[in-house]
């Protein structure tokens, strides 16, 4: 692959094109290479571009013992070009997306080889920021046993911004892209959601639904939607000096409480 179309990797319809997304810095690479050594089979061909200074950084942590890792050595310019930062550290690595099926697109790098009987599906609808996204996705992760569902028009996790923030743990997440709110009622029977008036999340019954719906940042889950789903609602509470959380927030509150 040309360097000039690995810049382009950048943009959400080259990644869908090409098959790729980037990974940037030595942080999430050298994760990366830790999943790689485990599951190199589910992720498929990596190719880490580094420029001189990183060249025995991949040597020492026996890239070359990962089948599917090559490495091409490029210049600091070069790396200037393939990085959207304005300080590259001089290290990116070129990773397959996960196979798409039936219009959804799940990730196949989780390290448990099992779907615990102990799953819960997080369900994320047009959620726009990057940032919150990351963020869920390192929630997810900490705890384990999630899969993330994520509906038509959501932020691309692949963004670059998404990929950094998440510091990794978009590596450890079930994911599944393009999941229809309409098509839930096909695979689940019960579904929550938050609202201020609902049941206290602290409640014994928190724990009995097998999805939890987070809606948008701005307008939330449509309301329509969620009364043909017969969601039940539940509140985080607090002190009412304020009328809403944070997106990622209220996911990591939840999350904790259906861990805990």
């Amino acid at each position: 692959m040309k360097l000039s179309d690995v810049k382009k990797l950048h943009q959400k319809k080259f990644r869908t094109q090409f098959g790729f997304y980037l990974v940037e810095g030595e942080h999430l690479v050298l994760e990366l290479i830790n999943v790689a050594k485990h599951n190199s089979s589910t992720l498929g061909d990596i190719t880490l571009y580094v420029t001189a200074d990183y060249e025995a950084w991949v040597k020492e942590r026996l890239v070359s013992s990962v089948s599917n890792m090559k490495v091409e050595s490029v210049s600091s310019q070069q790396m200037q070009q393939l990085s959207d930062t304005k300080s590259p550290q001089g290290i990116i690595a070129r990773v397959p997306l996960p196979n798409t099926s039936l219009g959804s697109q799940r990730s196949q790098t989780n390290i448990s080889p099992n779907k615990s009987s102990t799953e819960k599906y997080i369900y994320l609808y047009e959620v726009q920021d990057p940032g919150n996204l990351g963020t869920i996705l390192r929630t997810l992760a900490w705890f384990g046993d999630f899969t993330l569902l994520l509906s038509p028009n959501s932020v691309d996790p692949y963004n670059s911004k998404v990929v950094r923030s998440s510091m990794g743990a978009i590596f450890h997440v079930n994911m599944e892209l393009n999941v229809a709110l309409e098509s839930l009622s096909e695979r689940f029977e019960r579904f929550a959601f938050l609202d201020m008036n609902g049941d206290n999340i602290t409640s014994n019954t928190f724990g009995d639904y097998q999805c939890y719906l987070f809606g948008n940042e701005a307008r939330g889950v449509p309301a329509d939607a969620l009364s043909k789903l017969n969601a039940t609602a539940y509140t985080i509470a607090g002190s009412g000096k304020i009328d809403s959380l944070n997106l990622a927030s209220a996911v990591n509150i939840c999350a904790y409480e259906l861990t805990r």
